[in-house]
């Protein structure tokens, strides 16, 4: 018998399948697999969900015991290299009596080897993009995910506390980090969800950026964004550290920052879109005349990954807020190279009865010298 909550999440996704006319719903992708299986020491597996029956998995002939008493899921494996993973998981569709499926895949990851075999059993035109379908599965935590993610927030700000007294003048940004992911993986991170940053000067205008050997000087802030996980679910946070005099110009602009999240954060809540949680920080900014100089999309949801694609916090973006949703607010900087750079960002999990902030360190702009 299938685990719970693993065999609610199987049964709501094949509620969703019907409703998008699947027939197949096929999971290869870590994140996926992790969310209906609870596995994270996951590698060689597959599993096929059919619109009707018993889903299945399909791995390595080693691990099939592991794989299927820990899940509850039938579990089938194969001998390699003899047998693959694409050749069994077709093996696996063709049982359930589909010959010519519409199969669901997810947004990214899928391996060309499975692609391609498949492609060779069964009509290409058959093959549907799945995406979106699976992040709105995952957008609605229950409790179990929500606590492991409160551990996630509280591994993470350990982590902020350790990069924020590292931070001197003369000191690299690697050294930075170093510590704070030391302090992380001590406290029990699985690792970090994304490349973490630690940017300084004006490299915190970058868009992508990570941290590098830079070393930090008096004057220049510096952009801390940090994330741990926790049983495969993840929590992030970001803050800004001024070393020494900054000047007025980039303290208000943290300032403005703050409050647009501090407005974004009071929005949130079951039933409103995300275009009015990103309207309630939009005209914050846009009042102070940086409207032009501000991202359209100022949050994601959160969850096994550390930026989910459902609900997105945009503007004009219609995706109706959810009690058990998790996202991060606020994304973006004000993208102005005189003054900008400085930002802050939150896990919030929102409740029928209110939010709660899962990342819970101190927000205002942090002084050191």
């Amino acid at each position: 018998m299938i685990k719970a909550p693993y065999q609610d999440r199987l049964q709501r996704a094949q509620q969703m399948m019907a409703e998008n006319n699947l027939d197949v719903l096929l999971v290869t992708n870590r994140e996926n697999l992790i969310y209906f299986t609870g596995l994270t020491q996951i590698e060689c597996l597959a599993v096929i969900i059919p619109r009707q029956g018993e889903p299945c998995a399909v791995t390595l002939w080693l691990d099939a015991g592991y794989v299927g008493n820990e899940t509850g899921i039938k579990t089938y494996g194969y001998l390699f290299p003899g047998e693959s993973l694409a050749a069994k998981t077709v093996e696996r569709i063709k049982a359930y009596g589909y010959t010519e499926p519409s199969i669901g895949f997810e947004r990214y990851f899928v391996g060309f080897a499975v692609y391609d075999t498949l492609r060779r059993h069964f009509p290409e035109n058959g093959f549907k993009n799945a995406g979106e379908l699976f992040y709105r599965l995952r957008a609605v935590k229950d409790a179990g995910e929500i606590e492991y993610m409160r551990q996630a927030g509280r591994i993470a700000v350990q982590g902020m506390a350790a990069a924020v007294q590292a931070v001197v003048p003369g000191v690299r940004e690697l050294d930075v980090l170093a510590e704070a992911e030391y302090a992380m993986l001590k406290a029990g991170s699985g690792g970090s969800p994304f490349r973490p940053q630690v940017v300084a000067g004006s490299r915190s205008l970058l868009t992508h950026p990570c941290a590098s050997s830079k070393k930090i000087e008096t004057g220049e802030i510096v952009v801390i964004h940090l994330g741990a996980t926790y049983e495969g679910y993840c929590a992030k946070l970001c803050r800004t550290v001024a070393v020494g005099d900054v000047g007025e110009a980039k303290r208000a602009v943290y300032e403005l920052l703050l409050k647009a999240q501090t407005a974004a954060i009071a929005a949130l809540k079951p039933g409103i879109t995300a275009a009015e949680v990103d309207a309630a920080a939009r005209e914050i900014v846009e009042e102070h005349g940086y409207g032009q100089s501000f991202l359209d999309v100022v949050g994601y949801g959160v969850g096994i990954r550390q930026s989910e694609f459902y609900p997105l916090i945009g503007k004009g973006r219609q995706e109706r807020i959810e009690a058990g949703m998790v996202v991060d607010l606020l994304l973006p900087t004000i993208y102005r190279q005189d003054i900008g750079g400085p930002r802050v960002t939150d896990c919030i999990y929102i409740a029928n009865n209110g939010s709660e902030l899962l990342t819970d360190y101190p927000r205002e702009l942090i002084q050191a010298y």
